[in-house]
């Protein structure tokens, strides 16, 4: 035992099996999200307006995996959904979105400053910064720019929802938080 108490359990390392299982499992919810997501007819004017239901699992990720393994969710989830339900060209947008996003709520959530729902309400809004900015440039056009207030708005109300539901999980996941594998 060497110095330890006897009531104090000695942490194991995780195999690497255990990581890939879980992102894995968090990848596929993500994906199942944008599923549900994509038989949901928001009857909107404007286009691309969507409620962001995955981005419940990239926030979590964020949260509790760290940037990297968010990054990784984030790209698997892009690619799948892309290829199922979008079509190819919509990962172009659906990357330049995410990435912004998750640039975005990393410095904000290592600022400290802010809570989960005001990092996810960013995230919403950077999101659609991100995708018009693609649009902009393989449309070459600057017309798509009369959207992003829309886009501003609506982004930054379903980020604050996803966030508000994130910080309902990461709080009730809060007693498990010493049983976490990762």
């Amino acid at each position: 035992m060497k110095g330890r108490s006897s009531s104090v359990p000695e942490k194991k390392p995780v195999p690497a099996a255990v990581h890939v299982a879980l992102l894995g499992l968090l990848a596929a919810l993500a994906i199942i999200m944008g599923y549900i997501e994509a038989r949901i007819p928001l009857p909107l004017p404007v286009p691309g307006i969507k409620l962001g239901l995955c981005n419940i699992v990239i926030v979590f990720a964020l949260y509790e995996l760290g940037f990297w393994r968010a990054l990784l969710i984030s790209l698997v989830r892009v690619v799948v959904i892309g290829l199922l339900f979008s079509g190819p060209i919509s990962i172009f947008y659906a990357l330049g979105g995410a990435l912004l996003s998750l640039i975005g709520m990393e410095l904000l959530r290592r600022s400290g400053r802010f809570s989960v729902p005001a990092v996810s309400a960013a995230g919403g809004a950077l999101h659609s910064i991100g995708q018009i900015l693609v649009a902009a440039v393989l449309t070459g056009g600057t017309g798509i720019f009369r959207y992003l207030p829309v886009l501003l708005l609506t982004g930054e109300f379903c980020g604050l929802v996803i966030g508000l539901v994130d910080r309902i999980i990461l709080h009730r996941l809060k007693r498990y938080k010493n049983q976490w594998i990762i």
